[in-house]
């Protein structure tokens, strides 16, 4: 399987100012294998905010004219608790404005990210836009309920991809879609809610297997929601 990178082409990581979007840019770059490597956040130029669309169509269209083919997009964002929302243990405890927020991050806003970057992606040959999901939004993998606002926030994120990604084939062939679970990270979006003995990785680590299972997808894996081992994960 050849490998998503080339030293001519372009790669994006949005979100790269969190732990895992960071260690995601650290390792591209340091691979040497990409022409470019940009980081996008609320702070880089261009600033991307996923909660206004005129931000994240600006960024999309500053990014536009650059001379390198993109080749490689991952969504690094994301939110669990704090900053408005809520991670509730039972049905009592839903607020429909924490569940709002919920839903602009982790659903919304990697919709508006496909709905401006993926028409940016190469046509030509091989790439992948991949965005950050969580083995808790799995509805068939659900044994424990709770979590509603966060669950379902990501379970939404993992139909719009595979709807995208049936999208993305019509003009795209070469281009794969798909949402990873990046496994537990020690990053502050996990602080308070990691449990005692789960693989807790650092972020570099984490950065390190996502690329990994990037590298290895197939074009007939697109649309398709994996673990960090390349594993499928259930709807």
């Amino acid at each position: 399987m050849a490998p998503v990178t080339t030293s001519d082409s372009l790669a994006i990581v949005i979100g790269a100012t969190g732990g895992i979007g960071a260690a995601l840019v650290d390792e591209l770059q340091s691979s040497g294998l990409w022409g470019a490597v940009v980081g996008l956040g609320r702070n880089s130029l261009p600033s991307i905010d996923l909660t206004r669309e005129d931000s994240v169509r600006d960024a999309a269209h500053s990014l536009s004219a650059t001379s390198y083919p993109l080749r490689l997009i991952v969504n690094a964002t994301g939110v669990l608790g704090g900053k408005g929302c809520v991670v509730e243990k039972s049905l009592r405890q839903i607020d429909p404005e924490a569940m709002r927020r919920a839903f602009m991050i982790n659903s919304i806003g990697p919709a508006l990210l496909m709905k401006h970057f993926l028409p940016l992606l190469a046509r030509d040959g091989r790439s992948v836009f991949a965005t950050l999901s969580a083995r808790v939004g799995s509805i068939g993998d659900n044994r424990l309920g709770g979590w509603y606002s966060y669950r379902a926030s990501k379970a939404a994120q993992n139909q719009l991809v595979r709807s995208a990604a049936v999208e993305l084939k019509r003009s795209h062939p070469g281009a794969i879609c798909v949402a990873i679970h990046p496994g537990t990270v020690d990053t502050s979006l996990t602080r308070g809610y990691a449990k005692t003995g789960l693989d807790l990785q650092t972020p570099a680590v984490a950065a390190q297997r996502i690329l990994g299972v990037l590298d290895d997808l197939d074009i007939r894996q697109s649309g398709g929601f994996f673990d960090n081992k390349g594993l499928a994960i259930p709807w």
